[in-house]
């Protein structure tokens, strides 16, 4: 059945025009002022805003290892009602990929259950040890990239070889880039303001860039396109603007709560552990500043499940990792765009287009022959909170659990489906709580 989506704004050109999308297939046959309705499912956008959808590089979908925590269907689920049409996966998993033998278990899930498209990484080292090279040249044509991620590879030598094959492969090196060697022992926050005030072992934002640094100069020895996971220091920040001053290959992603929050807005409560932690204003602003001026490419929610129980042990007891597929968007509008600080289409080219030209993933263009993967957002909406007694995904615990918003993910269109459509946006009121009231449906499917 051939879709046409009428009555929206489409971002194209560096901007939104009023257009209409005709799908089939899985592709965009047609956009143009006005099209054909013959034979068409016509879908009413009612002036909501139709951008490409948005691509997160940087999720942990927990399976197989760790179902417990999150599964391809619901991690995948929570990225289409995020507004996300494709997502790359971490391999910190069980098995590790590190061989094609360990990726096909991770691979038959994906195929069996995913909701949107999952590109899964493979890994740097065998069982992300740092001790021996993956299998990376087979890994190669069934990955986006190749990452340790959760560890940073700690022996300069081990990196250096991983990077030089990594460059013979055409394939990106994501790191998680922390020095093992200057992390505090039980470090559970920043080692700031709020680690000095509540007696809290601190991580020293050196631990990062200490690495980021060593790496880059391994770019400059092997040419090995490299990209830097999670940034969140403003030390990091400068080193990464300089090496693509220098005309390096080098890229990066930072998160949502790295460019919203500092260590000033902690409370002592697991939905606010994660690694690296949120660190001080400073680096915040250096962030949004870095957002601004290009040298952070990609906004990525390093979305990381656990169990309720898992994150209910406070700051010292919590395990690291937080969600935020489902608010990533709503946020970002409500605290960078509404505010002035950061224009929607810088927001838009690193959530739709840098990560996929970065890893070299299809779409990101909205225009005749590219994959149907479009999200429409509804924006400046009804406010209403962070709810994730809602989320599709099994994880609970965000630092913006209660936050008022702005924005909503009103559809997704994952290769020509409706994966996502919340039905209404409307504020239901308890106590001093409003929560978005709709549900996801499958084309076709029932409520």
């Amino acid at each position: 059945m051939r879709l046409l989506l009428t009555g929206g704004s489409v971002f194209c050109g560096g901007g939104f025009q009023p257009l209409e999308i005709a799908v089939s297939e899985g592709r965009i046959v047609s956009v143009s002022p006005r099209l054909p309705r013959d034979g068409a499912a016509v879908v009413e956008l009612n002036h909501r805003f139709v951008v490409p959808g948005f691509v997160d590089v940087h999720v942990h979908l927990r399976e197989p290892g760790f179902s417990y925590k999150e599964t391809i269907a619901s991690g995948t689920a929570a990225a289409a009602a995020g507004g996300y049409t494709a997502v790359c996966a971490m391999p910190n998993l069980a098995p590790v990929p590190d061989s094609p033998e360990h990726l096909r278990a991770e691979l038959e899930a994906i195929a069996k259950d995913a909701r949107v498209h999952v590109y899964p990484y493979g890994a740097i080292t065998r069982g992300e040890q740092g001790e021996a090279l993956a299998d990376l040249a087979a890994l190669a044509p069934d990955v986006p990239g190749f990452s340790d991620d959760g560890r940073g590879v700690q022996p300069e030598d081990m990196m250096r070889r991983a990077m030089a094959l990594a460059k013979k492969l055409d394939k990106p090196i994501a790191a998680h880039c922390e020095d093992e060697r200057l992390l505090t022992k039980g470090w559970c926050v920043h080692d700031g303001a709020f680690a000095r005030k509540h007696g809290l072992p601190g991580n020293d934002p050196a631990s990062e860039w200490k690495q980021v640094e060593r790496d880059i100069q391994l770019v400059r020895e092997t040419g090995c396109r490299y990209h830097v996971c999670h940034v969140s220091t403003k030390e990091s920040a400068a080193l990464i603007r300089a090496a693509k001053g220098e005309g390096l290959p080098v890229t990066c992603e930072t998160a949502p709560h790295y460019l919203c929050l500092c260590d000033e807005d902690l409370e002592d409560d697991g939905r606010f552990k994660m690694n690296p932690p949120i660190r001080s204003a400073g680096d915040r602003d250096a962030l949004v500043e870095g957002l601004l001026d290009g040298t952070v490419d990609c906004i990525a929610t390093d979305h990381a499940p656990h169990s309720a129980e898992e994150k209910a042990r406070g700051l010292r007891g919590s395990l690291n990792g937080v969600v935020g597929l489902e608010c990533a968007f709503p946020v970002l509008y409500t605290e960078l765009v509404k505010t002035g600080k950061v224009p929607l289409e810088t927001i838009l080219n690193a959530l739709c287009v840098n990560p996929r030209r970065i890893f070299g993933l299809p779409g990101g263009t909205i225009a005749e022959g590219q994959p149907a993967d479009l999200t429409v957002l509804a924006l400046d909406c009804e406010p209403h909170i962070v709810a994730p007694e809602r989320f599709q995904s099994m994880g609970r615990a965000t630092p913006f659990e209660g936050r008022t918003v702005n924005a909503a993910v009103y559809m997704t269109i994952c290769g020509g489906k409706i994966v996502h459509e919340l039905e209404s946006v409307v504020v239901a009121r308890d106590a001093a709580k409003g929560v978005i009231r709709g549900y996801d449906r499958q084309e076709g499917g029932e409520p």
